[in-house]
């Protein structure tokens, strides 16, 4: 309500201050366009006064002004017209004499371009020229040349509203000027009232609605959505909150994965840790108890035992750290260009006495002349140790795992191909996740769930991808690619 309030007066003054800007440049355009309205039909009324003056009487005797003539003329005129002055002006408009009560004459000379222009166009059009009581000052004039035997000899040069009569013009258009503006004044103002209040009701209806749906979403409608129909000018608005709420669900959502896969997390981490350790401390206890009655052969068997269980135990917790590194982005890879398959051989090697105690075959098969590759050398192996791991895992005795290298058009492509049980393609979409492991039925199943996820991570900040090829029975094929090393 109060948003509501601050926008209605933030419209209102705004709409005010539009009026008033308005109202003021009337007055001034109106004031300008009567006040030429008013000297034009002066000079329109009153433009031949000069030419009547010079035939009444001749203002020269013997090429000289007479005084007393061009006095009484003067006074005649003023006496018709009150509010004009009179000048005469010799052939370069110098002023010889005038007629001009209360404010002195200051300008001796007038400019006769005005003149000479108000006769070509004979009166018909609106001229002003020199007030001589007024310096820089123009004003409406009547004009006439004074001539005698077709011999110039000067100017009658007459202006048409003196200092009085536009005093009293202007007390008048005062006067007038102000009761049009209280009126035009306040028949704007309620005018603009009316249209105000319906403006403002018109274009926060779209905020109105918008503001609803934003409250219903903040008390935790989160299905709550901004429609079409309320949308209207503040569309950019309402699709970004769209977007934005979209965002927020879909960031709860993930929320309640991790914290669900929090728990299995636990759980699975839990019963790992547990397992290791009760083996550790069960044998440890029965060395203890035992000590004197155990035979060499039972004492290596017990130690042997904890080692093992020992090593798991580490591992899992490698593992956890790891992953948690790499989810939150603290491993940056140390790209250099290396060969693949030496890499590959190299991780064989290490598994070799493992797979013929259980009379695995392993098959390294590669392309020939296959470029170098541009990655972290220890994370691709750590990749290779992750998926060499889950083939032995659930590959049975006497079965074989592949490895092949093969030159793709951006790259060389790893495929590690196991005979173990495969996997169901409903699981394919979740292997990769973290904490997740097939239900293949195999025992060997053992672990966090961590592996394929790891590798999954490292790949993704090798802006590469991990995929998997597998049917139930026919074993599984996972394989990545890498780029090829381009050169300096």
């Amino acid at each position: 309500m109060g948003y509501s309030n601050k926008l209605f007066i933030k419209i209102s003054l705004a709409f005010l201050g539009v009026l008033v800007a308005l109202g003021l440049m009337y007055v001034a355009i109106s004031g300008y366009v009567a006040n030429r309205y008013l000297k034009e039909v002066n000079q329109k009324l009153y433009g031949g006064i000069a030419a009547s003056t010079v035939k009444e009487a001749y203002p020269f005797k013997d090429g000289v002004v007479n005084t007393l003539a061009v006095k009484d003329i003067m006074h005649s005129t003023m006496v018709m017209n009150p509010s004009v002055e009179v000048y005469l002006l010799d052939t370069t408009g110098e002023i010889l004499e005038y007629v001009s009560p209360f404010n002195p004459v200051i300008l001796e000379r007038v400019d006769l371009g005005p003149v000479h222009h108000f006769l070509e166009q004979e009166g018909k059009c609106f001229i002003q020229g020199d007030d001589p009581r007024h310096p820089g000052k123009l004003n409406v004039f009547s004009a006439s040349r004074v001539e005698k035997d077709g011999k110039l000899e000067g100017y009658m040069y007459i202006i048409l509203a003196s200092d009085e009569q536009a005093a009293v013009t202007s007390s008048l258009f005062g006067s007038y000027m102000l009761r049009l503006g209280a009126n035009m004044f306040f028949v704007a103002l309620i005018g603009a009232l009316l249209i105000g209040i319906f403006a403002i009701w018109y274009l926060t209806k779209s905020l109105r609605s918008i503001t609803s749906t934003v409250i219903r979403f903040k008390e935790g409608d989160y299905e709550a959505r901004i429609g079409d129909d309320d949308k209207g000018d503040l569309a950019p608005l309402a699709n970004t909150f769209n977007d934005m709420a979209d965002t927020i669900n879909e960031n709860i959502e993930e929320i309640k994965s991790v914290e669900r896969l929090r728990r299995e997390l636990v759980a699975n981490v839990s019963h790992d840790l547990r397992t290791p350790l009760a083996i550790m401390q069960g044998y440890v206890e029965t060395m203890l108890m035992k000590d004197a009655t155990l035979s060499p052969e039972d004492r290596k068997k017990y130690l042997g035992t904890v080692l093992s269980s020992s090593e798991k135990l580490s591992k899992l917790i490698t593992q956890l750290f790891e992953y948690s590194k790499l989810e939150a982005k603290q491993i940056q890879p140390q790209k250099e260009p290396f060969f693949m398959s030496e890499l590959v051989q190299d991780a064989l090697g290490k598994y070799k006495i493992l797979a013929e105690q259980r009379g695995i075959n392993l098959v390294f098969d590669r392309s020939p002349n296959l470029p170098m590759v541009f990655a972290d050398v220890s994370l691709v192996e750590r990749v290779i140790q992750n998926l060499m791991d889950n083939a032995l895992k659930f590959t049975p005795d006497e079965g074989s795992i592949t490895l092949k290298l093969v030159e793709e058009k951006n790259g060389v492509e790893l495929r590690i191909t196991d005979t173990g049980p495969g996997i169901s393609e409903e699981e394919q979409t979740h292997i990769f996740e973290r904490y997740f492991k097939a239900n293949n039925g195999s025992s060997k199943s053992t672990g966090a769930g961590l592996g394929l996820s790891i590798v999954k991570k490292i790949l993704e900040i090798h802006n590469a991808t991990i995929q998997v090829s597998s049917k139930p029975n026919q074993g599984s094929t996972f394989f990545f690619q890498l780029p090829a090393y381009q050169g300096a």
